[in-house]
């Protein structure tokens, strides 16, 4: 059965079943600030298990694309490794809410997998929660009656809370699982070792495909355990691992989901799978890695250095080095695996075919970028192992080139291997852990329960049309971060406060207690479909009606800014062409910032061209037109855009000004007169393929002018008010011009006569000419001195001081020869010499400058040279 067929026919069963079929969340998770990735088919799921929504249907069923980078099993610096454990995976799920139990969720499961996939029975062990006295929790003696029905008693196994009890995170929905395993061993290797032992043992063959989760509790903060109101259901399967045991291979990398990829990787790189074990991982890691890669950027997340980002460019450098490294590829060519990636899962995940080329290009790039990293990160090496005393290179050093270049450490370990040295890995790894403990510090919040003050079933938004509203406080918590310190979170009944959303910001303003009493609100998001607004303090009595008001000036300025980018997005498209699409926005009271596609630089005129199509949309006062409640389909058949990365329910709303039409949540002023004026600050490149344009709107622009204004009063001011600052400014850089000219023509000839008498002054010691002198140049003129004095002198070792601007300068140039032979290095000479004019620096083995600020320190500096001569 092939991968295609296995997927649909898992949904097909349970469509059957009265679910559901749901298309797959983006991997990439915008609006919940607990999760950068979607990484359990439950995550789309979530506010039903919270009980903050009412789902639209009980059952559904759905194949979920994750990803996971830590956690048991999926440090990122494993997969590969193994032949079962991925980066980017599908699960297949079916989840009741509120509806089924676990009668339903474990005789379906036993039927889809024996009867429809017809998976020997003999081949499947299951296991139960056997309960926890620490929680007071018993044995899941239901789910174990239920199982009896299907597999024999010395099937059903006992698994402990680590194994056997899920849990969302510290707090929320959890319960008991029952996992179901498969035992793929040959019938010589079941009778040496029985399956049941194998289990959970991180067997290759014998491995969890389904996990059924019935989820009964809730975890509260301080760690006690309530039961929920409603049981739910909540299933996940490995898709790539169901493949594997359905079409009978022994490893997921064998199944016909990686078979193209390693093929195509096989032919790009000359390479063979099957042969050696690093060749085997290497090309593991490629094809795992360029499914992770490509999702995301479909799902619009682009590699960075920060968040979400930062974790996809380390999962691409990651394959990008290993093909450096065990397959000897120089250049890109990951991105060439796209097309075959697009051909075997595009018609399962349209984004792909859809998002094809920019995935390409943005692959390509990071490649190129990357292997620009490598290269200077080879060359930092050798400078760290040039200043190694003995044969053990300092962690500290190499995690310094880890953090701060990207270059990764166990490409430093195998190159350190190869030249005779050792790494200090202890060092390493403390040095990395404390990262890593400042990375979760910083992030860290501590929440405690909510306190719920009356049940509400829904918080209703009704910010779009007023600002200013009663409101009752339903539910509250307090949390902590380091950060901002204790805050308080505040549910309302409903709220006139928009939640960080869509690219822009959450609102600010007040609560005013009848007494008149203000408490403020600083920011407001959204969590698990809760709208929550954070305030420092608590209201004395949370009973009485609160007038909740927004902060109007500031949610003007936004709406302009949000407005705004509709009509950039319009302009681009009309004036660059229609294969603009927003790749991603950020809207806040004072700027705006909009990502778009695009192959080349933007040019000035046709910046200029966008920044007055938007202006006369401004000029056409366009009136707001806003739908509400639209069918997805009515909206995208009037001409709505549907933007990139954005999961739409079957009812939107669109927003219309003139001939602009898109699916938005945001705010947007009432008339596009309301955004005064519209000036683009900045247009820079985000990524191959993906420029971004800065602009400003309304107060900002006329506070923007006012500054030009001032600016150029200056500049009349130093031109002795004249009538034509920009004539008077050209002829002064024509004079200027001239003055370098010949400013350059006598440094050249100053350059000549000091050259001349430095290599009369030569000194012959032990077959090295040598010379340590102080001139009068600056940096550029130093370098060059030197360079040609080493092209005329052969064995030269020549170190200069000068004095530039009250701080002192130092270079060391060492033929090549001879500091290979006489193993020197001018980085570490400099290093060393630039302590007496209380400074450093470093370079090449060859050459290398210093800076300090005492420069009269520099006598001792050149005094000092010598003892490097042996």
């Amino acid at each position: 059965m092939k991968s295609q067929e296995i997927r649909d026919t898992f949904l097909s069963f349970f469509k059957s079943k009265n679910h559901s079929i749901v298309t797959s969340a983006p991997m990439v998770i915008k609006n919940d600030p607990t999760l950068m990735f979607t990484n359990a088919g439950m995550n789309q799921f979530k506010e039903y298990f919270l009980g903050n929504g009412v789902p639209k249907d009980t059952r559904v069923t759905d194949t979920q694309k994750c990803l996971r980078v830590s956690g048991k099993h999926n440090d990122l610096e494993e997969v590969g490794k193994d032949t079962y454990h991925h980066t980017m995976f599908e699960m297949l799920g079916n989840w009741s809410f509120g509806d089924y139990f676990k009668q339903e969720a474990i005789d379906w499961a036993w039927e889809l997998l024996t009867e429809v996939y017809k998976i020997d029975k003999d081949k499947l062990y299951v296991t139960i929660f056997e309960g926890d006295s620490s929680e007071d929790l018993d044995r899941d003696t239901e789910a174990y009656e239920i199982w009896k029905k299907h597999v024999p008693e010395d099937r059903i196994l006992n698994g402990n809370k680590k194994d056997n009890f899920w849990e969302m995170g510290d707090q929320g929905p959890c319960g008991p699982c029952s996992e179901i395993h498969v035992d793929l061993r040959t019938e010589e290797e079941k009778a040496k070792t029985p399956g049941a032992q194998l289990v959970n043992a991180d067997h290759p063959q014998v491995v969890e495909i389904w996990n059924l989760v019935f989820i009964q509790y809730n975890r509260k903060a301080n760690g006690s355990l309530e039961n929920l109101p409603a049981k739910h259901i909540d299933t996940g399967m490995g898709f790539e691992r169901l493949c594997m045991a359905l079409q009978d291979k022994k490893s997921n990398y064998d199944t016909d989901v990686f078979t193209p990829l390693i093929r195509e990787i096989e032919t790009i790189t000359n390479s063979k799978y099957g042969t050696k074990e690093e060749t085997d991982i290497a090309i593991r890691v490629i094809a795992d890695h360029v499914r992770a890669v490509a999702f995301s950027i479909a799902d619009g997340q682009l590699p960075s250095n920060t968040g979400a980002g930062y974790v996809i460019r380390r999962i691409l450098r990651r394959a990008i080095r290993y093909g450096f490294t065990f397959l000897d590829i120089k250049e890109p060519f990951i991105y060439k695996l796209v097309s075959v990636l697009v051909t075997e899962m595009g018609k399962a995940f349209p984004e792909l075919k859809k998002q094809q080329n920019l995935i390409y290009n943005v692959i390509k790039e990071e490649e190129h970028s990357f292997l620009r990293t490598l290269d200077q990160g080879l060359i930092l090496l050798d400078s760290i192992i040039a200043e190694t005393k003995g044969k053990e290179v300092s962690g500290a050093k190499a995690f310094e080139l880890y953090d701060t270049y990207g270059f990764p450490i166990d490409l430093t370990a195998l190159i350190l291997s190869e030249k005779g040295y050792s790494l200090d890995e202890k060092a390493f790894q403390s040095e990395l852990q404390k990262q890593k403990e400042r990375s979760r510090a910083a992030g860290k919040i501590e929440a405690g329960d909510w306190t719920v003050l009356e049940d509400d079933a829904e918080e209703e938004f009704v910010g779009y049309d007023t600002l200013e509203t009663p409101v009752r406080i339903t539910r509250y918590r307090k949390i902590n971060t380091k950060k901002e310190g204790d805050q308080y979170q505040l549910v309302f009944n409903l709220t006139p406060f928009y939640a960080e959303g869509g690219g822009q910001v959450g609102d600010k303003g007040y609560l005013e207690a009848p007494n008149g009493d203000v408490f403020y609100i600083t920011d407001t998001k959204k969590e698990n479909n809760l709208i929550i607004h954070l305030a420092k303090n608590l209201p004395q009595n949370l009973q009485e009606t609160f007038t909740a008001v927004v902060d109007v000036k500031q949610r003007s300025r936004t709406e302009a800014n949000h407005t705004a980018t509709h009509l950039l997005h319009q302009a681009l498209r009309t004036i660059l062409g229609t294969h603009v699409e927003q790749k991603g926005s950020m809207v806040h009271s004072g700027y705006l910032r909009f990502d778009f596609s695009h192959f080349s630089k933007v040019t000035p005129e046709e910046l200029k061209e966008v920044e007055q199509f938007v202006n006369a949309r401004i000029q056409e006062q366009l009136p707001l037109e806003e739908q509400r409640g639209i069918p997805y389909d009515q909206a995208i058949a009037e001409g709505a855009i549907a933007l990139f990365g954005e999961k739409y329910g079957d009812a939107v709303r669109a927003i219309r000004f003139g001939k602009s039409m898109e699916l938005c949540g945001g705010t947007h002023a009432d008339n596009t007169a309301d955004i005064w004026y519209f000036k683009i600050k900045s247009e820079s490149a985000v990524a191959s393929g993906i420029r971004r344009i800065e602009a400003i709107t309304g107060d900002a622009v006329m506070q923007y002018f006012e500054d030009q204004d001032e600016t150029l009063e200056s500049v009349r001011g130093l031109l002795n008010n004249t009538k034509e600052p920009a004539k008077a400014i050209e002829n002064l850089q024509e004079e200027n011009s001239e003055l370098k000219k010949q400013l350059e023509s006598l440094l050249a000839e100053k350059a000549k006569n000091v050259k001349g008498e430095l290599k009369a002054d030569l000194e012959e010691i032990n077959g090295i000419q040598f010379l340590a002198r102080e001139v009068d140049f600056d940096a550029n003129g130093i370098k060059d001195l030197s360079f040609q004095l080493g092209g005329e002198v052969d064995n030269l070792f020549l170190v200069l001081a000068s004095r530039q601007g009250g701080k002192a300068l130092l270079s060391c140039y060492i033929d090549k020869d001879l500091a290979k032979a006489k193993n020197l290095n001018a980085g570490t000479i400099v290093r060393e010499l630039g302590k007496y004019i209380q400074g450093g620096g470093g370079g090449q083995p060859f050459f290398a400058t210093a800076g300090g600020k005492n420069p009269d320190g520099i006598v001792a500096a050149l005094g000092a040279v010598k003892k490097y001569l042996g």
